[in-house]
């Protein structure tokens, strides 16, 4: 596979997981952080790192927009839920360097 085909490819699968995550917006960032240890605030920052390695200057804000497809506070008070005590508890124990 040429390297153009690659890089196609790998864009797909991004737009394909942006899709997938704004389709179950009950995926709260937690619960991906607790089984997957990202989440979509990673995307974003791995966004914008990424648009940063080619020179392009994408601030944090505007990679959580493409990352969530929305301003990230409008994400926020629409699909955000308090996270649950066992889910703060497991997130924890999964990070404990984030105290």
């Amino acid at each position: 596979m040429d390297k153009q085909t690659e890089t196609e490819i790998e864009a797909a699968v991004l737009r394909r997981l942006l899709e997938h995550l704004d389709s179950r917006k009950d995926a709260q960032n937690i619960d991906l952080m607790n089984l997957a240890g990202f989440c979509r605030n990673c995307l974003s920052k791995w966004y914008a790192a990424a648009a940063e390695e080619k020179g392009e200057e994408v601030d944090y804000e505007a990679a959580r927009e493409r990352v969530y497809g929305m301003p990230y506070a409008d994400w926020k008070s629409r699909y955000q839920k308090e996270a649950t005590e066992e889910q703060k508890r497991q997130f924890a124990e999964n990070f404990p360097e984030s105290k």
